[in-house]
This record gives C-alpha cells, structure tokens and sequence, in this order.
C-alpha cells in the first residue's frame, strides 16, 4: 500500500488566536520555548514547537520592541498572522487500502457512504459541511431542539437528530466509537456501563469529592472530534465527514433568549446533547482528562471514576486538595467545572453520585423507593391510570423503568417492586 504525503496549513482562527496570544511579547519573551507555551491548546501539544519556530523565523523581530529614544513599537497583528500563513505540517495518508484502526476500515469517502448506506451527494447533505442548514427552514434542518429547564436554574438545549441522521450516527457508534473503547474510568455511555458502575467503587469511603464539567457536551467542538477520529487512524478526509456527521451549529432563531455564554458556545459547530454518537465521544474525546485525574487520584491514594460529566473521587487524602485542583486540570484539557455543583461529602453525611447513594451500598434513596411503594400500591387499588398523572403514553414502561431504576444494586427491593407490579391491572 503505497502512502500520499500531504500537507496543511494552520486554520484561519488558529493563526488569529496564535497572534493575539503572543502580540504583547517583548524580545526577552520572543523565544521558541516562551511562545509554544503561550499557544498550548490552540495546536496539538506535539506542533507548538514547531509552530513557534516557525513564526519565529518569518518575523524575527518581537511584537512588542522597546526602542532607546521612543515609545515602543508595537506589531501589526496581521503581520503575525501573515508569519504563519508558510507554515504546514505533513500528513501521510493510506487511501488505499484497510487502515489499522480499532472499528471499521474507511480508507476514503465512498467507504464511509457505503457504511451509512447512503450515495455521495446524500452523505455530503447528512455531513452539512458548509453548515447551509443552519439558515434553512426547520423542515429541512436535521435536528428538532428544545430545551429543558435546570432544576438549578437556566436550560439544558437538546438537539435530536431526525431519523435519517439518527440511523447514520448510530452506525458510526457501533462500528466505529464503540470498538475504540473509552478509559477504564469512563462508567457511562460505552458497553457494560452503568450509574452503578459509577458509583460502586465509592462505598464505604471515608470522603467523596464530587465535580460537575460545565456544559460538556456543547464545548466539545468538531475540531476536537475531528481530531479524535484521527487519532483512531482515519485519514484526513475521512475524520473530517465523521466528524461533521456528528456536529452541529445550532441555528440562530434556536438561540434567541438564551444566557450569552451559552448561545455562543451553541453557535459554533459541537456535540449535540441529543444525538446518539456524542455519549461515546465525549468519553473520547476526554480520555486524556481521565488519564490525569486517574493519576492525580492514584497520588492522593484515592480512586476516581467518571459518568458523563459527573466527576467522582473517594478516600483521598487531602479532599481539598483534589476539589482544587482538579479544575485547574480541567481547564487545561480545555473544558470548565462548574463551581456551584463541587461537594466534598463526609461519612457522616449523604455521599450520593449521579443519584445513587454509596455511604453503606450503592443504591437510590430510601425516598424513591418508598414513592414508587405507594405508587405500585395505589395502581393495584384504584388502577393503573389513577397514577398516571403526567399523562405517559406507555404508562407500564414507564413504571418499569423505574423499577429498573431504583432496583439497582438492591435485589431484595427490585424483586419487591416486580411483585408488586405484577399485581397491577395495566
């Protein structure tokens, strides 16, 4: 198989934050090592390094030049954003043939079309490259949004994918996201994981630290998931539809009325809160996050787990250690904890995760499990419908999920509920 170097230059926004980073520096600062770490997190970490040389090289001189005999001169900032218009980075890619990644091969385009079973011109209307259908008519858009309020205030926007696209991103979940596999910290949103699983390895602990990551799914861009199909050893081309498939841009008349910050990390392309794919993305997309907090709890002689964006540590030695630095880690990767939602919990104290309580075993609230007592209790009485006061299509399911729910990790209260259950008229 014959490999095709190719190359590429920075992105448009990469070389105008780049320049607004470093147009303060003077000449003691205008050094390769001073500049890379000024630009971390807008180049991968292994580039910045030769990005800085780079700019170096094509304008010697700093942006910030002290003069003896007058006020000092500053650069154009487009003259340092020009600096980096020469620079490139070499790819190899390996169209022609199967790739030695961990799900499917898709060496090209006409594969991953075949994978979705859908034609050139219906994957590029899928993909939505050019981010068209964000100024369309909501017919044509392939997302419904609504929004969901928080119990702590503000709303949570959830963007589902209508059906077509919805099959299309199931099918890169299954052949693709899920055969990578996730960090074994990562308990939610990949095979065998649970809240349970989540929350287990924290019973009986003396302390538990819990932590929030701020609009998760939302913050992570489709540059960062581009980035992560290539990781898996897509090529160029091939990361970049699948990452499209699975990104969106919500439309402007979805984001009038929203908090600011939120309508503008809603207005560039993100995970949709919503869509199949982004759970096993965003365990992607933070397994190096997790890599770090798993080490960081192994220093502190501690154990760390993750569901979603629920951060759990137990038993380390400093607790406050931990609630104040893990979101200066955080930060780094790129993402925020959400202040107001960190709790370090005693054993003297409920120590609950995800709403699953671990002070003795891991299981919910003595509190659910009585309300769906009295529930089962009166449905048996008076009907099944007499219970059904927020109006449930499939009232029985719905009660069975709950079982299903608040069963976990008690087997003797699970198998109570179902007797009860099965007395029920549905």
């Amino acid at each position: 198989m014959t490999s095709v170097e190719v190359t590429r230059r920075l992105q448009r926004a990469q070389r105008y934050t780049i320049a607004a980073r470093v147009e303060w520096f003077t000449p003691t600062q205008w050094t390769v090592d001073r500049v890379a770490g000024a630009i971390s997190g807008v180049v991968p970490a292994d580039e910045a390094s030769a990005v800085a040389a780079a700019l170096i090289a094509a304008h010697p001189r700093a942006p910030l030049d002290p003069q003896d005999d007058g006020p000092p001169v500053l650069a154009n900032p487009a003259a340092l954003v020009a600096a980096l218009d020469g620079y490139r980075t070499v790819e190899l890619l390996e169209p022609d043939g199967p790739l030695d990644v961990p799900g499917l091969a898709l060496p090209d385009l006409s594969a991953v079309a075949r994978m979705l079973d859908l034609t050139a011109p219906e994957l590029e209307w899928c993909a939505d490259p050019g981010g068209w259908l964000r100024h369309s008519s909501k017919p044509l858009r392939h997302y419904r949004v609504r929004r969901i309020p928080k119990p702590a205030g503000g709303v949570r926007v959830i963007e589902a994918p209508k059906p077509r696209l919805a099959e299309a991103q199931h099918r890169v979940l299954r052949r693709v996201l899920d055969p990578a596999g996730a960090h074994p910290a990562a308990r939610g949103f990949r095979p065998g994981g649970s809240v349970l699983a989540y929350a287990s390895p924290h019973v009986g602990a003396s302390s538990v630290v819990r932590l929030d990551l701020r609009d998760c799914f939302s913050t992570v861009t489709v540059s960062r998931v581009r980035d992560v199909f290539r990781r898996m050893g897509y090529p160029a081309p091939v990361a970049r539809v699948l990452a499209d498939l699975c990104t969106v841009a919500t439309p402007g008349d979805e984001l009038r009325g929203l908090d600011p910050w939120q309508a503008a990390v809603l207005r560039s392309r993100h995970l949709p809160q919503g869509a199949p794919s982004s759970p096993a993305l965003v365990n992607l997309v933070l397994r190096r996050l997790d890599s770090r907090l798993t080490g960081l709890a192994q220093s502190q002689g501690a154990r760390y787990t993750r569901y979603g964006d629920d951060l759990a540590f137990s038993k380390p030695r400093d607790p406050s250690l931990i609630a104040g630095v893990v979101p200066k880690i955080v930060a780094a990767e790129g993402f925020s904890v959400n202040s107001t939602k960190t709790r370090v919990m005693r054993a003297g104290s409920r120590q609950e995760l995800a709403g699953v309580v671990v002070n003795a075993r891991a299981q919910v609230p003595r509190a659910e499990y009585d309300a769906l007592r009295a529930l089962l209790h009166n449905a048996a009485r008076f009907g099944a419908e007499s219970q059904n006061r927020d109006g449930h299509s499939d009232f029985r399911a719905h009660v069975y999920g709950r079982i299903a729910w608040v069963g976990q990790g008690n087997e003797s209260r699970r198998e109570r509920l179902l007797t009860m259950a099965a007395r029920v008229r549905w």
